[in-house]
């Protein structure tokens, strides 16, 4: 069962990093407030990336993910409000990256993130919770993992593009077995596309003979404005909205909005 029935909790992972995690969980709820859904972003990865590049300072990450899973702070307390309406975020500090070996140490260790949404139920107030996972497949994002609804994969278009996948697709069934069982594959999001590459078209017919309808038909190029947006503290959509990348995550944005309300005509 869902933790909330009208509040959907997506988890954005894949164990290998700089896929495009971060930028997609920031830019998709970005474009998601923008069409008026209250969204909230917690930042799950020690190096905090979410955090600056939806502006929030260094000094300001007192009271984050960390300290809410082990009782240090309260949810109201963690949760900060960003530049942009309707998005919310709850930081990640140095800290967290601690909490690998602190969660090996107790008994509801995969279950943690879980319990801390079940005893917060204001949470609900919110349409949408993205997670922005660490680049591996521990302890967080397993804890990301059994709170969430469902899971986007952001595939980077590379040669080694499916490595790796086939372990996080098995994550992915251990969790449904033994934790989450309602947990879905919301879709794998092709990234770093570069249309003057052959390469990327065979790796996105790969991904596409693999994963069939699961692939959604936004794909997101390799955009320079997409790598220079958070070194100012904001998501590309608000640093530049004509350039490719913004419009390419406007075009996400809309297609997974009517991907859901097509499957909640259907429930």
């Amino acid at each position: 069962m869902n933790i909330f029935q009208n509040t959907k909790i997506i988890s954005i992972t894949n164990q290998k990093g700089g896929v495009g995690k971060t930028t997609t969980a920031i830019n998709l709820a970005t474009a998601l407030a923008t069409v008026d859904k209250k969204v909230l972003v917690i930042d799950f990865d020690p190096q905090g990336n979410a955090s600056t590049g939806l502006g929030i300072e260094q000094d300001d990450r007192i009271k984050d993910i960390y300290s809410l899973l082990f009782n240090k702070n309260n949810f109201h307390e963690a949760i900060h409000t960003t530049k942009i309406k309707n998005l919310d975020v709850i930081p990640a500090s140095i800290d967290l990256s601690a909490a690998e070996i602190e969660l090996s140490n107790i008994d509801d260790k995969t279950l943690k993130l879980r319990h801390l949404f079940e005893k917060n139920s204001f949470l609900a107030g919110y349409d949408y919770i993205l997670i922005d996972c660490p680049p591996a497949l521990g302890f967080l994002t397993l804890n990301a993992l059994c709170a969430s609804d469902s899971v986007m994969i952001p595939l980077q278009c590379e040669f080694f593009a499916l490595e790796g996948v086939s372990h996080l697709m098995n994550t992915i069934q251990l969790v449904q077995q033994n934790f989450n069982k309602n947990l879905q594959i919301e879709g794998v999001l092709l990234t770093m596309y570069d249309r003057r590459n052959k390469l990327s078209e065979l790796v996105e017919d790969d991904v596409r003979k693999c994963f069939g309808e699961l692939v959604f038909n936004t794909v997101i190029p390799r955009n320079v404005r997409i790598s220079e947006a958070p070194s100012h503290g904001k998501p590309v959509i608000l640093y530049d909205l004509d350039c490719m990348g913004s419009q390419a995550y406007i075009n996400l944005a809309a297609e997974f909005l009517n991907k859901n309300d097509l499957l909640q005509q259907v429930a």
